[in-house]
């Protein structure tokens, strides 16, 4: 089958949708299908292209079979809400135009965000009279609101607007969370359009992992530093201010902070990490794949951070690779966010609620000092994780996509008996 799939993010991106994306295509490729993706140039989470792709218009790559069109869009230095508008409409503007110059697949697979994605996908579906699936990733009118972000008005009323039309005209509309497919429902889409497809994740061995050379957290910080890390986006939506804020009042001298990433919000977590003067805060760039995996290893304590109100609009895929390697969790998430749900569902950590730094503190120096506790949580964090074992996960998805692909044409059969003929090879 020729599946297209479109979204603004892909590799060599490493933490948010990208490694999503890029599974999935690399998954449908080796199982036989043709598969292109169209995307732009690798920005996030830094919110920077590299110097090579800056000015470039288009470039198709090869990676992993799948041929990757990438096309040029707006990267603003420091996103704000109508910054953040004209980057995701330049990309939809310029990879719509990309896209209908390509060949007609036999499905369109369409990743939001871009909320604006899936008007442009409709056009482009009635121009080939092909179906296409809507992958929501995140509720982007309902994380605008609840941040605060967007106020209800007529924009707001717009936004939903394009939401309900995308969701109308897809053939299928998926979800990575079912808290969000019962969104859909609530937002009028029939259940027989509605599916449930959670982002995966790559199981390790449940032997003990070889050592590591060249990057050791522990050989740098100390041996016996209790470590309470948190890696991926520093945005609005983390709400990473309150680790901040709790790392000044923990009263363990053995506990560290590690801060590991890039994103819109980091030059204002920098500046207030220095105005405290914090000795017990690291502050790491976003690691590239072999480090990451050893920095989950050095990990007693995964910490997961949200803003108040936009934890039922998304769900943090950070989470299944904390618990992939057995990590208790520590969430600072709303009661009522789908992290709670999860964490409350599996047993595998504790909750904090955001804006909370003081009962943030005091739960970190608590599970300082309870590793049976720990070891606890990252055994039931294990076993939950299990559900999410990405190649069950891609091949759930992958029959999916062949219910709304063409039908198989019938074998050619002898006029004479009947018989079906075995295709010629060519």
């Amino acid at each position: 089958m020729r599946i297209l799939v479109w979204g603004i993010n892909y590799a060599p991106e490493l933490t948010g949708i990208a490694p999503y994306n890029t599974a999935l295509c690399q998954f449908l490729q080796a199982r036989g299908h043709r598969v292109r993706m169209v995307t732009t140039f690798a920005y996030y989470p830094a919110w920077r292209k590299a110097l090579e792709d800056r000015g470039r218009l288009y470039r198709t790559d090869t990676l992993a079979g799948v041929a990757v069109h990438r096309c040029w869009h707006y990267v603003p230095r420091r996103p704000s809400v109508l910054k953040r508008v004209l980057h995701e409409a330049s990309f939809v503007g310029g990879s719509l135009a990309r896209v209908l110059t390509l060949p007609r697949p036999d499905v369109v697979v369409v990743v939001s965000p871009p909320l604006l994605l899936g008007a442009a996908a409709w056009l482009v579906s009635r121009c080939w009279r092909r179906p296409f699936l809507f992958h929501v990733q995140d509720l982007q009118p309902d994380a605008a609101v609840g941040l605060g972000m967007l106020q209800p008005s007529l924009v707001t009323r717009w936004l939903y607007r394009l939401e309900a039309l995308a969701y109308r005209k897809a053939s299928r509309v998926s979800g990575i969370s079912e808290g969000m497919v019962s969104a859909f429902r609530r937002k009028g889409v029939p259940p027989d359009k509605c599916l449930y497809f959670p982002n995966g994740v790559r199981l390790p061995a449940a032997t003990p992992p070889p050592a590591w050379g060249g990057f050791r957290l522990r050989q740098q910080l100390g041996a016996d530093d209790f470590l309470a890390v948190y890696s991926g986006n520093l945005g609005v939506k983390q709400g990473l201010e309150v680790l901040v804020e709790a790392a000044a009042r923990t009263r363990n001298p053995q506990l560290r902070v590690i801060v590991c990433g890039d994103g819109a919000d980091r030059h204002r977590l920098a500046a207030r990490v220095a105005a405290l003067r914090l000795r017990n805060l690291t502050l790491l760039p976003l690691q590239p794949e072999a480090r990451f995996q050893e920095l989950l290893e050095d990990t007693d304590v995964s910490v997961i951070t949200q803003q108040h109100g936009a934890g039922g609009a998304f769900f943090p895929s950070k989470l299944l690779a904390s618990l992939a390697h057995g990590k208790p969790i520590l969430a600072v998430a709303d009661d009522a966010s789908e992290l709670t749900r999860a964490l409350k569902a599996g047993g595998f950590g504790v909750q904090v609620s955001p804006g909370d730094p003081a009962g943030l503190a005091e739960r970190l120096d608590e599970l300082a000092g309870a590793p049976a506790r720990l070891l606890g949580y990252g055994r039931a964090g294990r076993r939950f994780v299990r559900q999410f074992e990405l190649e069950k996960v891609l091949a759930d998805f992958e029959r999916e996509l062949l219910q709304l692909g063409p039908a198989p044409r019938p074998a050619p059969r002898d006029r004479r008996t009947g018989r079906a003929l075995a295709p010629s090879i060519r």
